[in-house]
């Protein structure tokens, strides 16, 4: 193990055309040791039964070193869903986690993740970090790289961009294939991926809640639904659903706007702005018009920082990395956790300024600082207290912060004060004493009471109000369940949002896929029932009263295909029943990419056979189609379906080459009734 350990260490990960073009293609491509078989008993998910290493020899395989937690390991999951689309046949990815919680080591847990991000790829439960250890990795994420052969090529830390990842695989596709065709296996691999399924609740792992103290309505960020669910508090009826609950970035009307994992909230008269985490935007949804558009953020993940203080005047251009919490304060501005840069920022409506407020980027936990020189680590849930205090959940060190703009200073108020990463626990008592294990969320009361969602921890703390210590209000902790009740027996499973009125603590508590409220006066948990849950069944095959409508995209590769460089045509066909038509009370559309190209070209479908002009680049090597198509049954316009695919080509652009028209085909199967 020593010796693969120290020469994997040695290896250089030649991602990238530069680097790859100044050496020669044997070193880059072929390992030097055999990498090691997988440890006997590890709890695997996605799969029936164990892999083995001799079994995936002539597969190219990329080991994903994560821990859920992480949000740069969140970043690279779908940069991974594109590596397996575009080389499903030649590449297998294994998700080995490495837990960095406690409670994250917890297989149980894992599947719960895998579920609720649609990881479609093998995961092991490396509890004991044997793995871990046997590839030299000392941070998460970390990619490393196992040629068809079978042995270890290449090691990287860090967030891999997609471009780098193609460079690469093509780049040993292309070399194998040209030794010996046979020596790269197409054979897909057979897995039993653990969907999401039916949690038997309307809700999939809600992420946020926000209680308006001025009406009586509740805001839900329904996460894994893609959608933002309207209740009445007092009434439990679902008032209304924003997004149709398919994965996109479209604006426009509540029924047909699509998000991609919302999280926190933040309500300005008749505007709910939502943090769009996964498309790394922030979102206003108007309540009166019942339409949404973005206001910051271009739906392309950042890749750098901006730098502290200095205002950026297009919000609408720039590049976030993953919003995840939203609050107003007294002066009208809206305070962003910025989880991926590990840093606050402020969102000035009015003038639409952007800048960051707190932390300088660097993920750590140092306090007692100024706001500029301050290090946070994954902030992911805010609560103004008034004052200039603005308090907030630095969920990777486990404690909630407060970031005191009258003075100038970040100090931490509950969880470790020793500005360690690593230092977290289920402890209640004095500041300096208490633990805190990945709290995601805290919310004020009028009192001064503090409450903190110790998500991991499966509890609700308090701080009461002129203390400093922190108290567990109610929650058994361990391992998490549910159970509704007296704060003896009631129980929640890593509950990741808070919110407050009138004596009630809403609390999103996302592994049980469900609301629950707290009364505050006596800690009763009682679970948040809707008085019509039938408006929020989302049907995988038809659209529903209220416009909900999931279903996973299809993955569909169209080939590959040889184009001139230049002008050129995408011709799109449905090949829909002939009893069906395209349904024109909404808004089908395809939006088309070519190459690594920032911005796609949306069209709207409206007949069976669509062209639209593109352009081919010499560097270009794929091309995708996102298919979002609304159809009916001719005469019964009430019995209608959705079908969302995505079609994927590769394409070789050349001068020589004659064609300029690219045919992709859709068969639109509508289920049975």
């Amino acid at each position: 193990m020593k010796k693969l350990i120290a020469v994997i260490l040695l290896l250089i990960f030649a991602f990238g055309a530069i680097a790859q073009a100044q050496r020669d293609p044997q070193d880059i491509y072929e390992g030097q040791v055999p990498a090691p078989e997988f440890p006997a008993n590890l709890d695997w998910i996605n799969v029936e039964q164990p892999l083995t290493m001799a079994g995936l020899k002539g597969k190219i395989v990329i080991f994903d070193f994560w821990t859920y937690g992480c949000i740069n390991c969140l970043h690279l999951i779908p940069i991974l869903e594109q590596v397996e689309t575009k080389y499903a046949d030649e590449v297998v990815v294994i998700g080995v986690h490495s837990a960095k919680f406690e409670n994250e080591g917890q297989t149980e847990n894992q599947r719960q993740i895998v579920q609720r991000y649609g990881i479609h790829h093998p995961v092991i439960n490396d509890l004991d970090f044997n793995i871990w250890r046997t590839y030299g990795v000392n941070a998460w994420p970390t990619a490393a790289v196992v040629d068809p052969r079978g042995y270890v090529v290449v090691r990287q830390s860090g967030e891999i961009p997609f471009n780098a990842f193609d460079a690469y695989l093509s780049g040993m596709i292309e070399y194998y294939d040209s030794v010996d065709e046979n020596i790269i296996d197409r054979t897909p691999l057979d897995l039993a991926l653990e969907g999401a399924g039916d949690p038997g609740t309307p809700l999939l792992f809600p992420g946020k809640v926000l209680a308006d103290d001025s009406s009586s309505r509740l805001f839900i960020a329904d996460s894994s639904h893609n959608r933002i669910v309207i209740a009445d508090r007092n009434t439990r009826e679902v008032l209304d659903i924003i997004g149709s609950s398919v994965r996109g970035f479209d604006d426009g009307p509540f029924e047909s706007a699509t998000f991609d994992k919302p999280q926190g909230m933040a309500l300005a008269g008749d505007l709910l702005y939502i943090a769009d985490v996964n498309n790394h935007a922030i979102r206003v949804a108007d309540l009166a018009t019942r339409t949404v558009s973005a206001t910051a953020g271009n739906g392309i993940m950042g890749t750098q920082r901006i730098p502290f203080g200095v205002p950026v005047e297009e919000p609408l251009n720039v590049s976030l990395r993953s919003p995840w919490d939203l609050e107003f304060d007294d002066q009208g501005l809206l305070h962003v956790a910025m989880a991926g840069t590990h840093q606050l920022y402020i969102f000035e409506p009015e003038s639409g300024l952007l800048l960051v407020s707190v932390g300088n980027g660097r993920e750590a936990n140092l306090n007692d600082v100024s706001l500029a020189q301050s290090e946070l680590a994954q902030p992911s849930g805010l609560y103004f207290a008034g004052d200039g205090k603005l308090y907030f959940a630095d969920s990777e060190s486990s404690t909630i912060r407060l970031a005191d703009f009258a003075n100038n200073l970040v100090t931490v108020v509950s969880g470790t004060t020793d500005n360690s990463l690593f230092d977290y626990g289920d402890i209640d008592g004095e500041l300096g004493v208490n633990r805190l294990q990945h709290a995601l969320d805290v919310q004020g009361a009028p009192n001064g009471d503090l409450y903190i969602a110790d998500t991991y921890n499966s509890r609700i703390k308090r701080i009461p109000a002129g203390e400093t210590a922190t108290e567990t209000v109610v929650g058994l902790g361990g391992l998490g369940g549910y159970e509704d009740g007296d704060p003896t027996v009631a129980q929640f499973d890593e509950p990741g949002g808070l919110s407050y009125a009138d004596g009630i603590l809403y609390v999103a508590d996302t592994n049980n896929h469900v609301i629950r409220t707290v009364d505050l006066a006596d800690g009763t948990v009682d679970t948040f029932e809707f008085s019509n849950p039938e408006v929020l069944i989302i049907d995988p095959d038809a659209l529903t009263l209220l416009g909900g409508n999931a279903g996973d995209s299809d993955f569909v590769s169209a080939g590959v295909f040889q184009v001139a460089a230049g002008d050129g045509m995408v011709n799109l066909r449905l090949d829909l029943p002939s009893e069906f038509t395209i349904n024109p009370l909404i808004e089908s559309k395809v939006a088309v990419r070519v190459g690594e190209a920032e911005e796609q070209i949306v069209v709207e479908v409206t007949e069976k056979d669509i062209r639209i002009p593109v352009a081919f680049g010499e560097d270009d090597s794929s091309l995708s189609a996102d298919l979002t198509l609304y159809y009916c049954r001719y005469g019964e316009e009430q019995l209608c379906f959705i079908d969302i695919s995505t079609l994927f080509a590769t394409v070789e652009v050349s001068q020589d080459h004659d064609a300029t028209v690219i045919t992709l085909e859709r068969e639109v199967v509508p289920p049975e009734v």
